[in-house]
């Protein structure tokens, strides 16, 4: 994806899991909870950690949406939250460049 602010603004969730992702933000720690979500797949750059959330975003909406039993909501969120943190992160990051 090319602007991951672009895809968060599209997607449709319920608002249950789009407040709780938010509110989990204060507590989010880049190091820690991307290595509990992603593992230890090493990534290129931000931009592919950020398409990573998304697919796994995506695979979490699918079995909400399917109401299979090994759905997670607070895995969901978590995600929702790394995705959030991300957009923030790449944000500043390119603002930080444009601006050096």
């Amino acid at each position: 994806m090319s602007n991951i602010y672009e895809v968060l603004t599209t997607i449709k969730r319920p608002g249950m899991l789009v407040r709780a992702a938010r509110h989990g933000l204060e507590e989010y720690n880049r190091d820690k909870h991307l290595h509990r979500l992603i593992g230890e797949r090493k990534t290129p750059n931000p931009q592919a950690i950020a398409n990573l959330l998304l697919d796994l975003e995506q695979d979490h909406e699918s079995r909400r949406r399917a109401k299979d039993a090994g759905y997670n909501p607070r895995r969901h969120i978590d995600v929702l939250c790394a995705l959030m943190a991300e957009a923030r992160f790449l944000s500043a990051s390119r603002t930080h460049r444009h601006s050096a």
